[in-house]
């Protein structure tokens, strides 16, 4: 696990930790420390903790004009032990909705196994962005199926197109279009 790095080929056009507005401002990075780990396991040191034993995250982009970021997700997502879910909303994503964010786009490919306990957290997330989504990406499918069982992807979009998407091809505003185009079809049909 250790050798599973967070996506870095958008490092030139973003960069969390220059990011004023970003909750990882000014955070500095080792190549060659590893501090953190899932279990026994240790990560690479680019991954970002936001305070969960389990879950670790990378800000890829952020586009405050556009109001949308690109996260990328890495380790276990434990709503029943850990309420990963509570921490990820405090700790990222309403910092980041102060700034003017309302698209979340989370990535998924690097989440190993989900552990859901009710759905009461992310209805409120889903209240509280109202004007916004957040959106799964490339979800395993053993994940997205323990998520549909906790009934979240009725406030998330997920499944279909975006779970097979070619991000790393894109650009990030490619992205939110593809996105947007992808759940407009699914309204219109």
């Amino acid at each position: 696990m250790h050798n599973i790095e967070p996506y870095y080929n958008w490092i030139d056009i973003y960069s969390a930790s220059e990011d004023d507005r970003s909750p990882f401002f000014e955070r500095e990075y080792s190549e060659f420390v590893f501090t953190d780990k899932v279990y026994n396991h240790l990560i690479h040191p680019q991954w970002d903790s936001i305070g969960s034993p389990t879950l670790f995250v990378k800000l890829l982009f952020a586009d405050y004009d556009e109001q949308f970021c690109i996260i990328e997700l890495f380790g276990e997502w434990n709503d029943c032990i850990e309420n990963d879910i509570m921490t990820l909303i405090h700790e990222l994503l309403e910092p980041l909705a102060v700034e003017g964010i309302e698209k979340f786009i989370l990535i998924g490919e690097n989440v190993l196994n989900f552990h859901g306990s009710d759905d009461e957290y992310y209805m409120d997330w889903n209240d509280h962005n109202s004007e916004g989504w957040v959106c799964l990406l490339n979800f395993r499918t053993h994940v997205l199926e323990e998520m549909m069982q906790q009934n979240i992807d009725s406030y998330w979009l997920t499944g279909g197109a975006l779970n097979q998407m070619e991000w790393r091809k894109l650009k990030p505003a490619q992205i939110v279009s593809t996105i947007e185009e992808t759940t407009n079809k699914w309204l219109l049909s």
